[in-house]
């Protein structure tokens, strides 16, 4: 195999701000039971200087139905994570990504008769 080589960065530049691995997991393992579930249909992920975003879709022609954002930038005031609405509204928002991801997967529960 080949050697990987970062691309060179000017001086002063900002890194890009992205997921860990763990927390990106997480995050797709989610949407993975959703699609199961057949709430959602399409994803979309966006990396920027100061946030990273997965939105979620019910329908790849309509607006995201969840936004799932982290901002480092936040993290020592409100918590890095926010859940985001349809309508753009935070409906959440933590330093932990579970309690941020809790209101969607309390979805997935489901009562179990006798």
């Amino acid at each position: 195999m080949g050697t990987v080589h970062p691309f060179p960065r000017r001086e002063g530049e900002a890194s890009q701000t992205g997921f860990e691995r763990l927390e990106l997991s997480r995050i797709v393992d989610l949407y993975g039971r959703m699609v199961a579930a057949g709430l959602w249909k399409d994803y979309a992920i966006d990396f920027g200087l100061d946030y990273a975003a997965f939105w979620a879709f019910r329908r790849s022609s309509e607006r995201p139905e969840y936004k799932i954002e982290k901002r480092p930038a936040l993290r020592s005031r409100q918590g890095q994570w926010a859940l985001i609405g349809e309508h753009g509204m935070v409906l959440k928002r933590g330093h932990e990504l579970g309690p941020v991801l809790a209101p969607v997967e309390r979805r997935l529960l489901k009562v179990v008769g006798e």
